[in-house]
C-alpha cells in the first residue's frame, strides 16, 4: 500500500476514528469526574551546618552538609517522623498510611529538601505537610552527630512553610482528556486498518488481476437507481450515464476483429446489480444508434417488465415450449431497443435454456439487430447463468464494489470455466465514495467535464441527440410487431418504431460466422 492506499482507507474510516476518539474524550472525562481529588501541600527545609568558628569550618560545615542532605531524604517517611505526627494530630492512620502520603526530594549540588503532603483536603494536606516538617527536623537533630561542645553539626530550618493549595494535583482534566483523545485516535486508526486488511470485497483492477479478467466498467452508486433504472431517462449526462457509454466503448474495443455481438451479463450472487448493467448496456448501444434486442433469460427471478413497465404475462418462456412467434412477443423500449421479457416463471427453468430452441431463438434475434444483450441468472445459485453464457459470444460478470467477495469473484469464474467459457471482463457495480482509487479519479476528471447546466441556444438543442429518451412504449398486440421478423429498426431514426429494417435488410455490423463463444 502507498500513501494513497493509506490516505484512502483513513478517509473510508473516518466515521469510525472519529466515534473513538470522542469515545476516548468522553472516557477523560468521566475518569476525571470519577476519580476523587487530591491535594498537594509543599514545605522547603533548608539544611545548613552549625556556626563555625573559622572560615574554614565554614566550608567544612557545607560540604559536610551536601554530603548528606540525599541520606536526609529518606528519614521523612521513616516510624520516628510519622508515628509521632499521627499521635500529636490524632490521626487514624497507620505508619505506612502516612507515608504513603509523604515524598521528599533533595536536589543536586544544594543544601535543600522539598517536602510534599498529599491528602483529599486541602486544609489537612497543609497541616499534615507542617507538621511532618517539625518532626523531621527534629528527628534529624536528634540523630546527627555534635561538635566538642555537644551541638549538632547541622540544622534543618523551614524556609518555606505549606499554604492550604487551591487547586488539586489529581485527577488532571487536560492530562486525562489528552490520554483519551490518543488512545482513541490509535484504537480508531488500528481498527480501519485491520478492517481494511480483512476486507476481503472486490474494490478495483487489483482484485481482478489474479484471475486474469480486466474491469471494463465502473459505475458509481446512484440512490435513484431503484426509481430511474435507465440512467438516460432520468440525467444523460450523469455521471452513471457516462460510466455506461464508456462500457459500451470498451466492449466494442475487446475484439475490434470479430466484436461481440451476443452478451451476456451476469453476477455471482443476486444484489450486484446484473438486471440494471443489462438494462443499461443495452439503452447505451441503442443511444449509439445500434439496433439491440434485450433478452431476459433470468427464469427464476424476472424484473425487466416491471422496471420497463412493460407486458409480464408473455415472452422468452411463452416462445421456448411454442405457444408464440418471437416477432409477436417482442415489446419496444424506446428507440433502436427491443425487449423480449421473461414471461411466466416456468417450474423447469434450466432445462428450457439448455434446449436447442432457447439456441436457436437467440441466433434467431442476434441475425436481424447488431448487438444481443441477455439478462442471466447468477452464477453461484443455479446452474442457469453459466448455460445462457455458453449461448453467448462475451460474457460480463457483474460484481458490486465493496459488497462481492474475491471468493464470490472468483468462484464465478470457475463457475463460466466448467461450461467453456471465459468472460471478457467485469462490472464494478455501486461504487461509493472512498471504495477505491477510481471512484475520486472518475468522480473529479468526470464532475471537470460535465456539461453546464446553463440554457443553451435553439441550435445545441436541436443538436441534442433524440435517442437519449427512453421512454417505454409497450406492444398492444402481435398486430404492432407482424412482420414476419424480429422488430429492427435504422440508425439514427426519428421515430420509436421498431417495425422497419435497415436499408439493405441487413446489420450495421457484420455478423460473425460460426458459434459465438467469448
Amino acid at each position: 500500500m502507498d500513501l494513497r492506499d493509506h490516505l484512502r482507507v483513513l478517509r473510508k474510516g473516518w466515521a469510525l476514528i472519529l466515534a473513538f476518539v470522542v469515545a476516548g474524550c468522553a472516557l477523560g472525562v468521566l475518569l476525571t469526574v470519577a476519580t476523587k481529588k487530591v491535594y498537594q501541600a509543599d514545605v522547603v527545609l533548608f539544611v545548613a551546618p552549625s556556626a563555625g568558628a573559622t572560615a574554614t569550618d565554614l566550608v567544612n560545615g557545607n560540604t559536610f552538609s551536601q554530603d548528606r542532605v540525599q541520606s536526609y531524604t529518606s528519614i521523612a517517611t521513616s516510624p520516628d517522623v510519622t508515628g509521632p505526627v499521627i499521635e500529636s494530630l490524632g490521626l487514624k492512620l497507620t505508619g505506612q498510611g502516612l507515608a504513603a502520603k509523604i515524598r521528599a526530594d533533595a536536589p543536586q549540588t544544594k543544601v535543600l529538601i522539598n517536602l510534599h503532603v498529599t491528602d483529599e483536603s486541602p486544609q489537612q494536606a497543609a497541616r499534615l505537610a507542617n507538621a511532618v516538617a517539625a518532626q523531621f527536623a527534629t528527628v534529624v537533630r536528634n540523630t546527627e552527630q555534635t561538635d566538642a561542645n555537644g551541638k549538632p553539626v547541622v540544622k534543618l530550618t523551614v524556609i518555606h512553610p505549606a499554604t492550604v493549595p487551591g487547586s488539586p494535583i489529581k485527577p488532571n482534566k487536560l492530562v486525562n482528556i489528552g490520554l483519551g483523545f490518543v488512545l482513541g485516535l490509535l484504537l480508531g486508526v488500528g481498527l480501519v486498518f485491520l478492517r481494511d486488511l480483512l476486507d476481503n470485497t472486490v474494490k478495483g483492477p487489483a482484485d481482478f488481476e489474479p484471475l486474469g479478467v480486466p474491469v471494463l466498467g465502473y459505475v458509481p452508486f446512484d440512490k435513484r437507481t431503484s426509481s430511474v433504472p435507465v440512467a438516460f431517462r432520468g440525467d444523460p449526462h450523469s455521471a452513471r450515464s457516462e460510466a455506461y457509454r464508456q462500457l459500451r466503448t470498451n466492449l466494442q474495443f475487446v475484439n475490434i476483429d470479430n466484436a461481440p455481438r451476443i452478451i451476456a451479463v451476469t453476477s455471482a450472487v443476486p444484489g450486484e446489480g446484473k438486471t440494471t448493467t443489462a438494462l443499461n448496456l443495452a439503452a447505451a448501444l441503442a443511444e449509439g444508434g445500434f439496433r439491440v434486442c434485450l433478452i431476459e433469460a433470468d427464469l427464476r427471478r424476472p424484473n425487466i417488465a416491471q422496471l420497463l413497465g412493460l407486458v409480464s404475462d408473455v415472452g422468452f418462456t411463452t416462445v421456448l415450449i411454442g405457444k408464440a412467434q418471437v416477432e409477436t412477443v417482442l415489446q419496444n423500449a424506446g428507440r433502436n431497443l427491443a425487449v423480449l421479457t421473461s414471461g411466466p416463471v416456468p417450474p423447469n427453468p434450466s432445462e428450457l435454456l439448455i434446449s436447442a430452441q432457447a439456441r436457436s431463438i437467440i441466433q434467431e434475434i442476434a441475425a436481424k439487430v447488431d448487438f444481443t444483450i441477455i439478462d442471466t441468472a447468477p452464477l453461484l445459485p443455479v446452474a442457469d447463468g453459466a448455460e445462457v453464457a455458453a449461448l453467448a459470444d462475451a460474457t460480463l460478470v457483474v460484481h458490486r464494489a465493496g459488497k462481492s467477495t474475491r471468493e464470490q469473484a472468483e468462484r464465478s469464474i470457475e463457475a463460466l470455466a466448467k461450461v467453456g467459457v471465459k468472460p471478457v471482463g467485469v462490472v464494478l457495480n455501486m461504487i461509493t465514495r472512498g471504495r477505491g482509487r477510481y471512484d475520486d479519479q472518475y468522480g473529479y476528471y468526470y464532475e471537470a467535464y460535465r456539461p453546464r447546466r446553463a440554457s443553451r441556444t435553439s441550435d445545441e438543442q436541436d443538436a441534442t441527440p433524440a435517442s437519449t429518451e427512453f421512454e417505454p412504449a409497450v406492444a398492444s398486440g402481435p398486430d404492432d410487431f407482424d412482420t414476419g421478423e424480429v422488430p429492427v429498426q435504422q440508425p439514427h431514426r426519428d421515430d420509436g418504431d421498431f417495425s422497419q429494417p435497415t436499408e439493405h435488410g441487413e446489420p450495421a455490423i457484420p455478423q460473425t460466422g460460426g458459434e459465438r463463444r467469448s
